[in-house]
């Protein structure tokens, strides 16, 4: 055999290898359970009849996987995570409700996550590229963005929505229906009541602003010009002493030509029901 017909054939061994779905002999895996090309199934892990797992996602040993449970592709999911069990709401009676995951994304020991409820829309949405680290739980009727980041023993309660890239600190508590805004972070041991700005920082017992998430910012590549806007419309709408419908009228006023990042800080504010976090 030549050499160009044994590069072909180890070629095709890899992608038999990365294509190839592994169960441990261990784990219990139901006949009608769903794995992608390539899924890894670990050491006595528990996979549910309608249990859908994509492409190259590995599930660690120990892990429950139930309900209607839908992961993405190249997720890693690691020991005793419990992903689909029931709700944890009185309201719940057994209806056929989904929790749904992206790709790529890390779900560290033993993070919980539930499904939705009829009366939340039926459906937990997870997006792609999030980081759940150990014991994390998202609760019924949440909506997780992209590349967010859940400490260690965060804890979503029920009906929140959390944008893309915003980070939660470590034991923190969110109120059900609390929003959290794209790119906010909110330091560690937080008890969080209202709604959190986009582009925020916050921090108390209860959550108070106490700036810009400037590193996150930097990160997301925010230029000078847009980030000075939105400097000045924190001064005005989270440390004055307007309330929050004057202190809105007053950046229309002062920045009459908002860029696209203060555009959605303001639709934020005027669409909160719970009130948003001021300093």
């Amino acid at each position: 055999m030549g050499s160009v017909e044994l590069q072909l054939a180890a070629s095709f061994r890899e992608r038999s290898v990365m294509t190839a779905t592994t169960v441990h002999p261990t784990a219990i895996v139901h006949g009608k359970a769903r794995l992608g090309a390539g899924a890894m199934i670990g050491p006595y892990a528990v996979i549910g009849e309608h249990v859908a797992i994509g492409e190259r996602t590995q599930v660690g040993s120990h892990c429950v996987v139930e309900g209607r449970t839908t992961i993405g592709q190249e997720c890693q999911i690691f020991t005793g995570a419990v992903l689909g069990s029931a709700p944890q709401d009185r309201k719940y009676h057994g209806e056929e409700t989904t929790l749904v995951i992206g790709d790529r994304n890390k779900i560290r020991e033993y993070v919980t996550m539930n499904p939705g409820t009829e009366g939340g829309g039926g459906q937990t949405v997870v997006g792609s590229e999030c980081l759940f680290m150990a014991y994390s739980h998202v609760a019924h009727d949440c909506f997780v963005g992209n590349q967010v980041v859940l400490a260690n023993s965060a804890a979503l309660a029920g009906h929140i929505t959390v944008a893309d890239r915003a980070t939660i600190g470590g034991l923190v508590g969110v109120h059900q229906f609390v929003r959290i805004g794209e790119m906010a972070f909110i330091g560690g041991c937080s008890r969080v009541v209202q709604d959190v700005p986009p582009f925020a920082t916050v921090v108390g017992y209860p959550a108070k602003v106490y700036g810009m998430n400037n590193e996150g910012l930097r990160r997301a590549g925010v230029d000078h010009d847009t980030k000075q806007q939105l400097h000045r419309a924190f001064r005005i709408l989270f440390h004055s002493k307007l309330s929050m419908s004057h202190a809105v009228e007053q950046v229309e006023r002062d920045l009459p030509a908002p860029c696209a990042e203060l555009a959605r800080l303001l639709t934020f504010v005027r669409e909160s029901k719970r009130g948003v976090c001021r300093a």
